[in-house]
């Protein structure tokens, strides 16, 4: 979870490349609509975020009951959101990739061919409410490069199940 721009697809699919685990990008759960509306310089609402919010929800229940484990990739900017896609389930963990502004910055100002606009980056601060320690979440800086930020993520997730580095 974090912004757009905070390398959370670069980084889950990693993730999920060392783990042996299923990816997915949450981006793929969006409507065409929502998307042209984003690329537009639109933000979503609340509205328009929940029916995706629900589809993610859905995929991660899905893994669940299968025993199948996986790695999805969400901005889950506020708390809600968490709390609807974890549904109280405390299998679900979620990695924030926290990162200075400037930063993230430079990275939308480079990345090209995604439809996310630079312009919306006040929206998603605006909107973002980092977890909370309740929440169990795994916060990692960005600066590193990404394998690097996966290798710190795997790290934290074996060190919490009692695995040491896995």
């Amino acid at each position: 979870m974090g912004v757009s721009g905070s390398g959370k697809s670069t980084v889950a699919e990693a993730v999920a490349r060392r783990l042996g685990w299923t990816f997915v990008d949450g981006d793929a759960f969006h409507t065409r609509e929502h998307i042209a509306k984003m690329h537009a310089g639109h933000p979503l609402t609340d509205a328009d975020r929940a029916p995706w919010l629900a589809r993610i929800a859905a995929w991660i229940g899905e893994r669940l009951a299968a025993g199948e484990p996986g790695v999805v990739v969400c901005s889950a900017l506020r708390r809600r959101y968490r709390e609807g896609l974890a549904l109280g389930r405390p299998e679900v963990r979620f990695v924030y990739l926290d990162g200075d502004r400037a930063l993230i910055e430079r990275r939308l100002a480079e990345r090209a061919g995604h439809f996310m606009p630079p312009a919306l980056l006040d929206s998603q601060f605006a909107t973002l409410e980092p977890p909370d320690p309740d929440e169990r979440p795994v916060v990692v800086g960005i600066e590193d490069p990404p394998e690097r930020i996966a290798e710190q993520v795997v790290a934290a997730l074996g060190r919490e199940a009692g695995r040491g580095e896995p």
